[in-house]
């Protein structure tokens, strides 16, 4: 674990950082998961943060462990949505400004909220991997601070956070499952879990369509895939070829990738809404959907499942309620 880019000491650090400027989120019993996989399950209920995901906190440590004369600069940042709008609250929080670069594959709901906050949006290409670009273009013409989404130190400590409470509130639990995306939140959830708990196995979730992470892993080297719409649209996009921290981390401290179907994910959203009385996200739903599909086989010991966001826009979640949606058979009608 000493070998690790970022360490428990470093989570431990940013957790002191971030305290009072991010919400410590609940973690509740869920009766019906319970009685469903034998085993008790916890749901942290990391929806409910601020901006209504997790990202907040990745985001409030890196901007906080930057100088003032950093800050002043201004920040910017490639997001598929929610790192965009944690971004941009803290940004404002420390009287500066954030500009997002997005694809088109971001959600309208998304985008305007980013707005919202005051944050300059610029709309590039089809894929996180292009915006990215305008971003290096604006660090290099505007000297604006670049607050990468996952592939960042401070960001991974900051959501590795998440990792401490779900210990702290879960001392006994043996498995921890994680939506896994460029690997920020599964890569700092991982240390601080293991950190803690070394037993404890943590299992990726993600999309089976356009799963970079999963693609890199199973290559031995980051690598690049398609990105496609899916419900869980906050995982989509690479995992960066330059790949300096979470791609060796998740290689490192996941125990197992394991990938989702659409209508498995919007079985995990029909879930939430109908038993646990919660509104996620198609991200946030892959716990939940990996302990209903069966995939995870024979549970033994406590589960925690993180509820990760819940900027959905609510006629999909609709939609999904009623009985299922394919976005790229939406797209194709």
């Amino acid at each position: 674990m000493s070998n690790l880019a970022v360490t428990l000491a470093d989570i431990e650090q940013a957790a002191r950082r971030i305290e009072g400027r991010v919400l410590h989120t609940s973690f509740v019993h869920s009766a019906a998961l319970s009685e469903h996989c034998g085993v008790p399950v916890g749901l942290k209920l990391e929806h409910h943060q601020m901006t209504g995901s997790f990202k907040l906190r990745g985001a409030t440590n890196a901007v906080l462990s930057l100088t003032p004369e950093e800050r002043a600069r201004g920040f910017v940042a490639a997001s598929t949505g929610n790192h965009g709008r944690a971004l941009a609250h803290a940004a404002k929080a420390e009287g500066s400004v954030a500009t997002i670069c997005m694809s088109s594959l971001v959600p309208d709901n998304k985008v305007s909220e980013i707005r919202r906050l005051g944050a300059n949006v610029r709309i590039v290409g089809k894929s996180q991997d292009e915006a990215q670009v305008e971003v290096d273009r604006l660090v290099a013409k505007n000297g604006l601070v670049m607050v990468p989404p996952f592939d960042n130190r401070a960001v991974v400590a900051g959501q590795g956070t998440l990792g401490l409470e779900i210990v702290e509130a879960m001392p006994e639990v043996a498995t921890v499952l994680v939506p896994l995306s460029g690997g920020g939140l599964a890569a700092g959830v991982a240390a601080a879990v293991k950190g803690r708990s070394p037993k404890t196995r943590v299992i990726g979730l993600t999309m089976d369509r356009g799963a970079a992470m999963k693609a890199s892993l199973d290559a031995g080297r980051p690598v690049q895939v398609e990105e496609v719409a899916s419900l869980a649209d906050s995982l989509g996009g690479g995992i960066g070829l330059d790949n300096a921290v979470t791609f060796e981390m998740c290689r490192a401290l996941l125990d197992d990738v394991i990938l989702l179907s659409e209508a498995e994910i919007a079985a995990g959203m029909r879930h939430a809404y109908a038993e646990e009385r919660e509104v996620i996200e198609g991200a946030g739903a892959v716990g939940i959907a990996a302990l209903l599909s069966g995939r995870l086989g024979r549970l033994e010991g406590s589960v925690a499942v993180i509820l990760s966001g819940r900027n959905v826009d609510m006629g999909l979640h609709r939609r999904v309620i009623n009985g299922g949606v394919d976005p790229l058979a939406e797209a194709a009608a």
